[in-house]
């Protein structure tokens, strides 16, 4: 019972795998599987933190795999993208995304290091959800591809200037966190 909370967030690496092997298929079916598979990491980073604090079994443990598990799931996938579309996921965009957890984890082990923890903040959380919701959408879209009524405008979405404001938003809001993180820590 008192692992019900760190399972759930193992669970979510564990997905992230399997989610990027469908993406890399290319098929209807796969994709399908890969947003379906996303879905259920993005909704374990919320069930892990409800449960916990529902049962009042939060751990060390839990608040280190937690935000480890976010940026497996999160960055993988936007790995995968990036490498299947590099025009509506620009490595660059990627590479600032990734950059900034490198960064806060940085930060985090040394505030640890110092007895001290390194607390999330709202705005994180928010960024986390951004960085969910357009790659959740872009899993959906690439599903949307593939169905005779909706492929067209699904392809317009991805490759038109909304999916590229969109991923400009969420660079932007992540690059801010670590610029708040980094005011935290001085």
């Amino acid at each position: 019972m008192r692992s019900i909370p760190n399972a759930i967030t193992i669970f979510r690496i564990v997905v992230t795998p399997l989610l990027i092997v469908c993406l890399f298929r290319e098929t209807m079916l796969s994709q399908s599987l890969a947003f379906v598979l996303f879905i259920l990491g993005a909704l374990s980073d919320f069930a892990d933190g409800y449960v916990a604090r529902a049962l009042k079994m939060q751990s060390r443990l839990g608040r280190f795999l937690d935000p480890m598990a976010d940026k497996v799931l999160v960055l993988g996938t936007f790995f995968a993208l990036a490498w299947l579309y590099p025009q509506q996921v620009p490595w660059w965009a990627v590479g600032i995304i990734a950059l900034r957890d490198v960064l806060v984890t940085a930060l985090r082990m040394i505030a640890e290091a110092g007895g001290r923890s390194l607390r999330t903040m709202r705005a994180a959380k928010a960024k986390t959800a951004l960085q969910l919701v357009f790659l959740g959408l872009f899993l959906l879209l690439l599903v949307l591809r593939h169905i005779f009524s909706t492929g067209p405008f699904a392809g317009e979405l991805l490759e038109g200037w909304f999916m590229h404001g969109f991923i400009i938003l969420v660079v932007f809001v992540t690059g801010l966190t670590g610029l708040f993180y980094i005011q935290q820590k001085s």
